[in-house]
């Protein structure tokens, strides 16, 4: 029965370099910010490279015919190899080692960019809760004081019109807290308020941060500001319309965000784990080449060797036949 050219050895090495491939994925997309699209262009032809010349030795030593040509593109490919696999080893696969060492660190530091997002809305609700009870008893205040200051009563959007103080009254608060608090910014009934969006956004970011999903945690890292000062933006807009007579500042939140890009994007030297995974993943790529056997007529590495080195000299083969170099 004819075996299978492509043996489990073969497979291994496919395996292996997928993964080395994968981890220096992780290790490009950290360093790049999440460009998702360059770090796998970078990550396939790292496979096809590695992938490529590790089957590619096993091939030329298994070969069948030319075996002096064969065993100098051998070894040129053996050497292109290991050389492929330092320089992939100093990076981007051991940038993917330093950057979990410091899991711990940059999940501190995004989780506290993401809580200061979460008490955003919180700190604008009770800004204009504060604000509409303020109103409240500055419109009460006026309405007190009409028969002696009719003036600041008009100015306020009062009338003496048959409608009552109290009705003015509520119908004023009703436009401050509709101003303050529009139908997009908040619809639990859909949730696809604003701030529905936004917590939804950021518990998503905390487990994803909290569980350590390397390539959503680049993402977390891009968004959480940008984020963050966009629905900032929004509120700060919706606090800047002002009822008649009404003297409030407009809603401030001060945020401070943790850098934690520099954790993702500086390179460092290879440590020593990954350079024990390097190595490792080296021997098991080379796996099929190391059991692969030369061909039943090849003469043999040594043999080789030398009819590259003294080609003129004559060597006794097995057979019936002599071959001349």
């Amino acid at each position: 029965m004819t075996s299978s050219k492509f043996s489990l050895a073969d497979l291994l090495t496919v395996l292996t370099a997928l993964g080395f491939s994968y981890i220096c994925f992780l290790g490009l997309n950290f360093y790049s910010l999440g460009n998702t699209s360059k770090s796998i262009l970078n990550t396939l032809l790292i496979l096809t490279l590695l992938g490529g010349t590790a089957l590619g030795t096993k091939v030329l030593k298994k070969t069948s015919r030319n075996f002096k040509t064969s065993l100098v593109f051998e070894l040129i490919l053996l050497t292109f190899f290991l050389g492929l696999i330092v320089i992939f080893s100093i990076s981007p696969f051991p940038h993917y080692f330093h950057v979990n060492e410091q899991k711990d660190e940059i999940q501190k530091e995004l989780i506290e960019n993401i809580s200061q997002a979460e008490n955003l809305f919180r700190e604008y609700e009770e800004y204009a809760l504060l604000r509409e009870n303020m109103y409240k008893n500055k419109l009460n205040s006026i309405v007190n004081s009409k028969r002696i200051n009719s003036s600041d009563y008009e100015y306020y959007g009062f009338t003496f019109d048959n409608i009552s103080d109290d009705l003015q009254i509520q119908n004023k608060l009703f436009t401050i807290h509709a101003e303050l608090f529009p139908s997009n910014y908040s619809d639990s009934m859909n949730n696809n308020g604003i701030k529905e969006v936004a917590t939804e956004w950021l518990q998503n970011a905390k487990k994803t941060t909290t569980n350590w999903k390397s390539i959503g945690i680049v993402s977390i890292v891009n968004d959480v500001e940008k984020n963050t000062n966009d629905w900032k933006n929004i509120l700060v807009s919706l606090s800047k319309v002002k009822q008649k007579g009404e003297n409030a500042e407009d809603f401030n939140y001060e945020l401070s965000f943790e850098n934690v890009k520099g954790n993702l994007t500086t390179l460092k030297k290879p440590n020593t784990t990954s350079t024990i995974f390097a190595i490792g993943t080296c021997i098991l790529m080379l796996f099929s080449y190391f059991i692969s056997e030369r061909h039943s007529k090849s003469p043999g590495f040594k043999k080789i060797v030398k009819q590259i080195i003294r080609p003129n000299s004559t060597v006794k083969e097995k057979g019936n036949y002599d071959i001349d170099y």
